[in-house]
């Protein structure tokens, strides 16, 4: 049986059900997780920033306990959906959002389509791809993962091995060690996020073309931005050269760069205040 009570509420974005969870008084920040991420990521980030700021977390598509995802989401798509959802909740003053990972594309392009409603970006560890170059026509590769998704879930395979993924995943993208979240079993054993983790994955590399595409005719609006990179430790050639990445990506977008360590790829969970001071810290 799932927990009790459901936190958060329903809220018809675009024609589709989301889980959204607000909390708090003040400027409005969003929180959007990477790929195949949940409302509850955020936990304790956003119990850092309640006291100060408006907290909207949401669930996309398919993914924590939001309504089964249609057709798979372009950037442009990602970017509106931000927007309605802060029309949805009555939100009109320009909010800050905060993405991490695939997310980052998100943010990154609610500035840039929707200037007016930007109030600043931090991109938690986003994901960066310089000459992205899809090989295979978008709707090529969406169906192909609709149906290696279809036939796991009638295998059986996300009750049998959902959660143990998930908590994989987690403990592969984190320095320390973190207890399992309650929702984890109630959501990833289901064919529902299977299908949503199978388009996300999917359609990552034309978001990130979409994004490249995006900068050439879109400028960044007068907003600041903090980029904010995970880091854990060791001098290994991969994570300095992830370091430098980020760097470059913050001075892409005339935005502070700074480092949260130690920490994995889920720096909402290792470093929470690192997110947290990123957030109250943008001026």
């Amino acid at each position: 049986m799932n927990p009790r009570p459901t936190p958060g509420r329903m809220v018809r974005v675009g024609g589709l059900p989301l889980h959204v969870l607000s909390e708090g008084r003040g400027p409005v920040v969003v929180l959007s997780g990477g790929l195949g991420m949940a409302w509850f990521d955020w936990d304790a980030v956003a119990a850092l920033l309640v006291p100060h700021r408006t907290v909207v977390r949401f669930d996309r598509p398919g993914l924590g306990l939001s309504a089964p995802v249609g057709a798979p989401a372009g950037l442009a798509g990602e970017a509106d959906r931000i927007a309605a959802l802060l029309e949805a909740l009555g939100h009109r003053a320009p909010a800050t959002v905060v993405g991490h990972s695939l997310a980052g594309f998100h943010a990154e392009a609610f500035a840039r389509l929707h200037p007016a409603r930007c109030a600043g970006l931090v991109l938690v560890d986003g994901s960066i791809e310089e000459d992205p170059r899809p090989r295979l026509p978008r709707a090529v590769r969406a169906a192909w993962a609709q149906g290696a998704a279809g036939v796991l879930s009638a295998a059986g395979l996300p009750r049998l091995l959902g959660p143990a993924a998930r908590r994989l995943i987690t403990r592969a993208g984190t320095v320390r060690r973190h207890p399992h979240h309650r929702w984890v079993r109630a959501g990833y054993r289901t064919s529902r996020v299977l299908r949503a983790c199978a388009l996300e994955n999917a359609g990552y590399p034309y978001q990130a073309a979409d994004l490249v595409a995006l900068r050439r005719h879109r400028p960044m609006p007068a907003v600041p931005v903090a980029v904010l990179a995970a880091y854990d430790g060791s001098e290994s050639a991969r994570e300095l050269r992830w370091l430098e990445r980020q760097r470059a990506l913050a001075g892409t977008l005339g935005g502070r760069f700074t480092v949260a360590a130690p920490a994995g790829h889920l720096v909402m969970a290792d470093a929470p205040a690192a997110v947290a001071r990123a957030v109250l810290d943008l001026r």
